[in-house]
């Protein structure tokens, strides 16, 4: 796990957790529903950065007998957590307490207090957005965000960009919500801030659930890093034909790859085998995030009849 994704994650947690305690301070003074779901939002996003370090701590522990290939699924597995449990039970709440006050209208007392803790807010999780987008930016590279996100096989950047994202449009609803509210004086706005403001997590916890999802129950690796290992294969003088490769993303930084070859006619078991640590080691001087590469001399025609077999199986 690289520092940058770590320092995205750091900044996160320390941000949401300072923004929390005042949130909750705001609310109780001025009693506005949309400001304690704002709290319960930062409590949330508390947690999500605590359960990501958990993650990444947990996936850096070396491979052993009962775990061969490595935990780099654990990070996969918090992140889905987080989406799942952690931004659903925050998008529960604040609509609970939207409906809440809808029903049952307050008056906001004190909402100067509100604007200044909000734009406050705003200008903190601004700058945590700010450092997520960067880091993210760095990954993406010439692909577009929605490409991006869809094909990160690491959780940490794009789940702490979601939920800053998410943040930044809830503290804007609850600050038009407590401004709608305080100068028409109609205490109901405050109430359906609260509601929007569930939504919004409610969509993120959607669309972070369903690409965590994929990455637990297993992708493949980028589609570069399988162009590169049958270009390695390819050129080995030894290889007749290099008929495909197969591979799992296992981990963000993890992957297992097996790769069919059909070696040339003649070669002896010595020279199939050096053949095979000379492709190891090229792969891997290239693409050391392969934990196993396994090797399976193949036909070429046996090779096509399997994938046919696959695909329509």
């Amino acid at each position: 796990m690289s520092d940058s994704n770590k320092i995205v994650v750091y900044a996160a947690l320390f941000g949401n957790l300072a923004i929390a305690c005042v949130k909750f301070v705001a609310a109780y003074i001025t009693n506005s529903s949309a400001m304690l779901s704002e709290a319960i939002h930062s409590v949330v996003d508390t947690l999500n950065e605590v359960l990501l370090l958990h993650g990444i701590k947990k996936s850096q522990q070396p491979a052993n007998a009962k775990h061969p290939f490595g935990y780099g699924r654990e990070l996969y597995f918090w992140a889905f957590i987080v989406a799942l449990l952690v931004f659903a039970l925050g998008a529960i709440v604040s609509i609970y307490q939207g409906v809440q006050h809808v029903l049952h209208p307050e008056e906001i007392t004190s909402p100067y207090v509100n604007y200044i803790v909000l734009v406050i807010a705003i200008l903190c999780e601004g700058t945590s957005w700010l450092v997520a987008l960067k880091s993210f930016k760095k990954l993406k590279g010439r692909m577009s965000y929605f490409e991006a996100f869809k094909r990160s096989k690491d959780p940490t950047t794009f789940t702490v960009l979601f939920e800053d994202s998410a943040a930044l449009i809830g503290l804007f609803i609850a600050l038009i919500g407590i401004f709608l509210a305080h100068q028409l004086n109609m205490p109901v706005i405050d109430g359906i801030s609260s509601i929007l403001i569930g939504i919004v997590l409610a969509i993120s916890a959607l669309l972070l659930a369903r690409e965590t999802k994929g990455l637990l129950l297993g992708e493949i690796a980028h589609p570069q890093l399988r162009e590169n290992v049958l270009k390695v294969a390819r050129e080995d003088f030894a290889v007749q034909y290099a008929n495909g490769v197969l591979t799992e993303q296992m981990g963000a930084h993890q992957v297992l790859a097996s790769l069919s070859l059909e070696f040339k006619d003649n070669l002896t078991s010595d020279d199939i085998e050096a053949c095979v640590n000379r492709i190891e080691t090229k792969i891997r001087e290239i693409h050391p995030e392969i934990i196993a590469l396994f090797i399976k001399p193949q036909t070429q025609q046996m090779w096509l009849e399997r994938m046919k077999g696959r695909l329509e199986s």
